[in-house]
């Protein structure tokens, strides 16, 4: 099942797509997505719904981001084998974990501003996972069932705050309009194998990123249970899973966003978002 968010920014309405393609409105049936509402066991409950039965949308609306808040947006780094190695560093011996500001989370087709004074605005197209279990010293076995829903998420970087102001990433990661997520977030039982999902982001058209999950230097199993043991995951929480090779401060000459690129993402099976640079 795909579940949205729909409508003007800030006036959103929680949705499904129903097999012929409509969009259908759930809000008589949950408030929004974020935090409980998007457990595991709720979003069965609202995938057992008979869309015939839900009002229908007008299509042509604005999608926004699927989750309207979250307690965490973590991300992993370096967990693409060939991303490693552009980078000039090792495949790291656990996974690399870090943390945007919740407030970078936007829609999939909204603009991405750069941040005041940026030089090195860079894309990374990731693979993001919903946590839908409160996980807390969980088994890689048992991981998995913690997720409740799978969606694209552009970890936007700016790699001067980032890599050159001293401190965590986080500083060049968090900028609003960094966290665009979606369209939809996808239950389990509609994705497939993730561990063999083709990804892939162009700007203007061109390729920059064409990989495959199976790169992951981590499962996404181990990622759940490592991050685990250090934390309780709330559900709600977002994680995404890394960036496979092509990012444009490892390419030789290296390349950044400038205002009016075109960014595209891809991923098998969870649709695609397009942002312009502003």
């Amino acid at each position: 099942m795909k579940f949205l968010r729909y409508g003007p920014k800030g006036q959103e309405v929680p949705a499904m797509i129903a097999a012929d393609g409509s969009i259908r409105d759930l809000s008589a049936h949950v408030v929004d997505f974020s935090g409980e509402s998007v457990s595991v066991d709720n979003l069965q409950r609202l995938a057992a719904l008979d869309p015939d039965i839900l009002p229908e949308l007008a299509a042509g609306g604005r999608i926004g981001c699927p989750l309207a808040d979250v307690p965490n947006f973590f991300c992993i780094g370096l967990n693409y084998g060939r991303h490693a190695e552009e980078m000039g560093m090792d495949r790291p011996p656990e996974p690399v974990i870090f943390a945007k500001a919740s407030s970078a989370l936007a829609g999939p087709y909204d603009g991405i501003p750069l941040p005041k004074g940026s030089v090195q605005t860079d894309w990374e197209v990731e693979l993001g996972m919903v946590i839908g279990r409160e996980a807390c010293n969980v088994s890689e076995a048992d991981a998995l069932s913690y997720v409740s829903a799978f969606c694209i998420v552009n970890d936007v970087s700016e790699r001067d705050h980032q890599l050159n102001r001293g401190g965590q990433w986080m500083k060049g990661k968090s900028a609003p309009g960094f966290g665009p997520v979606g369209p939809w977030l996808v239950t389990p039982d509609a994705v497939g194998d993730t561990g063999n999902l083709n990804l892939s982001l162009s700007v203007n058209g061109e390729m920059q990123q064409n990989s495959n999950t199976s790169d992951m230097i981590f499962s996404l199993a181990t990622i759940i249970s490592k991050m685990s043991q250090y934390m309780t995951l709330r559900v709600g929480d977002i994680v995404a899973t890394g960036t496979p090779e092509g990012v444009g401060v490892g390419q030789k000459p290296q390349k950044f966003l400038q205002s009016g690129d075109l960014i595209e993402l891809r991923i098998d099976g969870l649709g695609e978002q397009r942002s312009i640079v502003v």
